[in-house]
């Protein structure tokens, strides 16, 4: 995927984005960074990278409260106040989040895999964006097939064809490797987002702080 703005620079600043799909703060880390590429009137190739939260999750999924508890520590008043910092953050950034007590954490490896096979068609970044919103917004199972495949459809890539991709498990082996890839660099959280494949920076930054990395990076560059 490619932003575009007006542009005061020839040159596309490369973000290379590591993240997951049932991740909350990295949609946030995304839409704070586009408002930054939006602000800054560049120009930017931005490229999705894999990273799952629960490798080991079972197929049927957990509670995502009892989850989040359970793996962080927090408690249910805890858990409520992220909520409503999460649906404000969102909000303001033009994203909707619609928590629900029964919604579930699910294993995203399937996910991965659609989100890679859509690449070449140029459907990587609108079908990462659907399933955010798929998760988020709509509540649905991202670990079931016909639920990614309906998503799929929604951004214009076949339907029959995004079944066959996960019944076969074609990209299986790349996307793990490609994980391996990043854990093995160092990333055990996300967003991680790396500039010009030099310069990492990880967790959701806000719109102001990513727009001062990339103007003093663009500064760098052409001095």
């Amino acid at each position: 995927m490619t932003e575009t703005t007006d542009q005061s620079l020839d040159d596309v600043l490369q973000i290379d984005i590591v993240s997951d799909v049932v991740c909350p703060w990295c949609i946030v880390g995304f839409k704070q960074l586009e408002q930054a590429i939006a602000d800054t009137g560049i120009s930017a190739a931005i490229k999705w990278h894999p990273f799952e939260l629960n490798p080991d999750m079972a197929d049927e999924g957990e509670n995502l409260r009892e989850h989040i508890m359970r793996k962080y520590g927090s408690t249910a008043e805890q858990s409520a106040a992220a909520r409503d910092r999460l649906t404000a953050v969102g909000a303001d950034l033009g994203f909707e989040f619609r928590f629900t007590d029964d919604m579930r954490m699910v294993n995203t490896f399937k996910a991965h895999q659609l989100i890679h096979w859509a690449g070449p068609d140029g459907k990587e970044h609108p079908l990462k964006m659907a399933l955010f919103e798929a998760y988020f917004k709509d509540r649905k199972d991202l670990n079931d097939d016909a639920v990614l495949a309906d998503v799929a459809a929604t951004v214009g890539l076949d339907r029959a064809e995004a079944l066959k991709v996960l019944e076969d498990g074609r990209f299986a082996d790349t996307v793990r490797q490609e994980e391996a890839f990043w854990t093995g660099n160092g990333i055990q959280g996300v967003p991680a987002v790396i500039f010009e494949r030099r310069h990492l920076i990880t967790g959701a930054q806000g719109a102001d702080n990513y727009a001062s990395i990339i103007r003093q990076l663009v500064d760098g560059e052409a001095a």
